[in-house]
C-alpha cells in the first residue's frame, strides 16, 4: 500500500465504512453481490471497505449506483476529516 498521510487514511477508512454500512443496510448484501452490481472484483470492494483503496471517481460512481444511493451520500462528512 502506498504511503498516505493520516488525513488520507482517515478519509479512505471513512469512505469504506460508508460503503460497508450502506451495503449492510441493503438486506445485508454481500461484498460479492455489490461487486457484481458495480462491475468490480470482490477483493476490490473488500479493499475499499477496509480503507486500503484510493478509488477513482468512476469507481465511486459505480459503487454508489450499485448501492442505490447518490455518490454524495457516501462522501458526506469526509471533507471534514481531510
Amino acid at each position: 500500500m502506498p504511503e498516505y498521510s493520516k488525513s488520507d487514511l482517515k478519509a479512505l477508512k471513512a469512505f469504506g465504512k460508508a460503503v460497508r454500512d450502506r451495503r449492510k443496510a441493503l438486506d445485508d448484501m454481500s461484498q460479492e453481490e455489490l461487486a457484481d452490481r458495480a462491475g468490480l472484483h470482490r477483493t476490490y470492494i473488500g479493499g475499499v471497505e477496509q480503507g486500503r483503496r484510493n478509488l477513482s471517481l468512476l469507481n465511486i460512481l459505480k459503487i454508489a449506483k450499485a448501492l442505490e444511493v447518490e455518490a454524495g451520500v457516501l462522501l458526506k462528512g469526509i471533507n471534514l476529516l481531510y
